[in-house]
């Protein structure tokens, strides 16, 4: 989804992850097409800090709930890391995000913050029934972005 005319080459790729294997087939096929290829890449990954959406998590201590984060941000870093050395994707610099609120929220923040102009996701290829109980992040941010996007199916039979 192009939100405007092209004025020139992508300056800054945010392709994303949920370290799915589907997800690493798309950003293999990306990086085929060679969009971002003089951009700025960046790889982000929205982990989830599960002790944080615990009901009783308020009664942590603010100390140890930074700790917990931290400690689970160092996590999510190195399984990011580790995605892209097996995937074997270059030229991109990780990046991790906390999902504090929805994922397709965190991901327009974070494009707006690093100032993206193309967000590349990929989708499941889930459709009906499967599609409207456990919705769909890319749909969310196809609705949402001011912010061009590349939504990547998964290959035909998968």
């Amino acid at each position: 989804m192009a939100n405007a005319l092209a004025a020139g080459k992508y300056q800054h790729v945010m392709q994303t992850t949920d370290l799915s294997d589907g997800s690493r087939d798309a950003l293999r096929r990306v990086s085929d097409l060679r969009i971002g290829e003089n951009a700025r890449n960046t790889l982000l990954h929205v982990f989830d800090a599960p002790a944080l959406q615990l009901v009783m998590s308020h009664t942590m201590a603010r100390e140890d709930r930074q700790n917990y984060l931290a400690e689970e941000q160092k996590e999510a870093l190195r399984h990011l890391t580790e995605f892209i050395v097996k995937a074997k994707i270059g030229n991109v610099v990780p990046m991790v995000r906390h999902r504090a609120t929805t994922a397709h929220h965190e991901i327009m923040k974070a494009a707006e913050e690093e100032k993206a102009d193309l967000i590349v996701l990929s989708t499941h290829g889930r459709t009906g029934l499967a599609k409207q109980l456990i919705g769909s992040v890319t749909e969310k941010v196809l609705r949402s972005s001011s912010i061009d996007v590349l939504a990547v199916p998964p290959i035909r039979g998968e």
